[in-house]
């Protein structure tokens, strides 16, 4: 049992960086991957067997992308905080924080039962600051009611895979996600072209694969060898450790939301000029999650990495993770641009065949995807700063070059010139702003100097 553990687990404090990045990296990207497949195929189901609804439907799914990923990105950047703690706690050799740290950040996935009961009350007025059109309203509403029962599943899947992350085991959340991203689409299959149930359909496959998604990890919890084994008759909520989570958690949490409210911000806008760019841009946010969850996954490997290390005081060992994800990330980041802006109409056809929206759709595609070689930088980053536990300083500069250059261009200049390529040159501007400055905050800040200054203070003290 020792030996098949070890196999699985990747082993973050030694051995090549080079070799153990990507080994952990793309497993998280994979997983992340899953779950927009599950989301891109729901579409394509939606926009090709609900009939004359079909682009009414993709306006609908697509019109509560943003709404659905504030939610999400500010408990996922939670998790983030577990992710860290524990790391952190695994590499200076701490199992009882390890222990409250596990079982404190399980309890944390009940937050989504407020979610669902605050996403009901609110969800029209939530929809109508998005600027839905009426006729779109029924179907949006509809779907967001059915998408919030499952939040509880979803955060528990999140903090549960958070957790096998800070322990170098990427395999088994992909593993899981995997089945249930074969439930999803089958459930697709049955709820939308046989049953009829549209939207309600897709978002109800979602919920229950979600559920086994959670159910099933927190099996492998109870069961593993490692030292993040769940055992029930400790699941309470430490104080202090959730303060810990909590610390670098929601600045980081904030950082993805602000991301998220910045587009919903956009989606407003992009809302006003009709079903049609609705449904268009619908079809291109989905590619870009894939590509975006490619980058982050490396964002995830910094943060996880450089917090064993940073635990273990292995500070040449921080730096040395941020100049090969910068590297690896780069290289990925760069294949997966080329390949989808040159196959962008091709893909975007399989999301609905009408040439107009494909033409709308691949706008979106120019625009955004180059902008994300920005998004490497500025990921990475971050997460070399959530992995030494400094959260609130990236988080406060997305909320300022983001959220700020995002309203003003939306509120400032689109009423100028309302039309779809206008609005999305938004993204590479705001994401080349924020990188910049993100650079120059690690420059500025640079924990591993400050480390080794204290240490040689320490030293001269002595």
């Amino acid at each position: 049992m020792a030996q098949e553990r070890t196999s699985k687990q990747i082993d973050m404090v030694s051995g090549s960086l080079w070799r153990n990045v990507p080994l952990f990296a793309l497993p998280v990207a994979a997983t992340s991957i899953l779950e927009q497949l599950s989301n891109l195929i729901a579409t394509v189901i939606i926009g090709n067997f609900s009939g004359a609804e079909g682009t009414l439907a993709m306006a609908a799914v697509g019109s509560n992308v943003p709404l659905t990923s504030l939610i999400l990105n500010l408990f996922i950047g939670m998790s983030l905080g577990s992710n860290v703690v524990i790391a952190t706690a695994l590499g200076r050799g701490d199992k009882t924080t390890v222990k409250r740290a596990v079982h404190t950040s399980v309890l944390m996935g009940l937050i989504g039962f407020i979610v669902i009961v605050l996403g009901e009350i609110f969800t029209e007025p939530m929809l109508t600051a998005l600027n839905v059109p009426a006729e779109t309203m029924p179907l949006a509403s509809l779907y967001l009611r059915v998408f919030l029962l499952g939040m509880p599943s979803i955060l528990l899947y999140n903090f549960e895979a958070a957790i096998f992350r800070s322990v170098g085991i990427t395999q088994m959340p992909l593993q899981t996600l995997a089945v249930s991203t074969v439930l999803n689409i089958g459930l697709d299959l049955v709820f939308v072209p046989v049953l009829h149930w549209g939207v309600a359909g897709v978002a109800l496959a979602t919920v229950i694969a979600y559920t086994v998604s959670a159910g099933t990890l927190f099996y492998r919890l109870l069961k593993t060898e490692s030292a993040v084994r769940v055992t029930p008759s400790d699941l309470r909520v430490d104080l202090p450790v959730l303060k810990k989570i909590v610390k670098i958690g929601l600045p980081a949490g904030v950082q993805s939301a602000v991301f998220a409210v910045a587009n919903i911000i956009i989606q407003a806008a992009i809302n006003s000029l009709g079903t049609e760019v609705m449904a268009a841009s619908s079809a291109a946010m989905s590619l870009e999650y894939v590509c975006y969850n490619l980058l982050n996954s490396f964002s995830q490997a910094c943060t996880t990495f450089v917090g064993q290390n940073n635990g273990a005081r292995q500070i040449d060992r921080c730096t040395k993770t941020l100049k090969v994800c910068l590297v690896e990330g780069g290289i990925v980041a760069a294949t997966t641009i080329l390949i989808i802006v040159g196959l962008g109409r091709e893909i975007l056809s399989l999301f609905n065949s009408d040439p107009n929206i494909v033409s709308i759709g691949y706008i979106r595609v120019c625009s955004i995807f180059p902008a994300y070689a920005f998004s490497m930088f500025y990921e990475n980053m971050s997460g070399y700063l959530r992995g030494f536990g400094i959260s609130l300083l990236p988080a406060m500069l997305t909320m300022v070059c983001v959220c700020g250059i995002r309203f003003f261009w939306v509120f400032c200049v689109f009423p100028h010139y309302r039309t779809f390529a206008n609005i999305m040159m938004v993204y590479p501007i705001s994401l080349g702003t924020t990188a910049l400055v993100m650079i120059i905050a690690v420059l500025f800040c640079h924990p591993a100097r400050t480390y080794r200054k204290q240490q040689a203070k320490a030293k001269l003290a002595a």
